[in-house]
């Protein structure tokens, strides 16, 4: 029976270069010399530390821009609440998701049964098996998963006759 499997995953080296790029780019920046602002990744979890409010909301721009131009969705990133670091510094935990969490497999799930194709998503740890007996079908469940505005980036894979 022909299927396929949807998943979400992020390239951790692409990642780990976009951070590279941020920090040369704090380097160079007139606006940033003398400060103690830093950004780090470590296992799917990139920390930013900045001096101000200000400083913050520019390294998460510099982030995005640097994502964008490693051809990442920045829909894979899970920002975190900024919180108080010493004195006027901030702090904020940005996760890195890999893998479809349960409650997102259930509405993609609900949302192909809803539709009355004649195809069966089954949910198998972090990813989806879309099965139907036509191609065009399952290319059509392609369209309809597309189609729902999920912010997380979604890969199509293992398409098999």
């Amino acid at each position: 029976m022909p299927s396929f499997d949807i998943v979400s995953k992020t390239d951790k080296a692409e990642v780990d270069n976009a951070v590279a790029g941020v920090v040369r780019e704090l380097g160079q920046r007139f606006d940033f010399k003398g400060a103690k602002c830093t950004i780090e990744h470590k296992d799917n979890v990139i920390t930013i530390v900045a001096d101000d409010a200000p400083k913050l909301s520019q390294m998460q721009e510099m982030l995005k821009v640097h994502l964008t131009r490693r051809k990442l969705d920045v829909g894979c990133l899970d920002w975190g609440t900024d919180e108080r670091a010493a004195g006027d510094a901030r702090r904020q935990e940005v996760k890195v998701r890999q893998g479809i969490d349960k409650e997102l497999a259930k509405t993609i799930v609900k949302a192909i049964k809803d539709s009355k194709m004649k195809v069966q998503a089954a949910i198998q740890g972090e990813e989806l098996r879309v099965t139907g007996k036509k191609i065009d079908d399952l290319q059509d469940a392609i369209r309809l998963v597309k189609g729902l505005k999920i912010e997380q980036p979604l890969q199509y894979e293992n398409f098999r006759d």
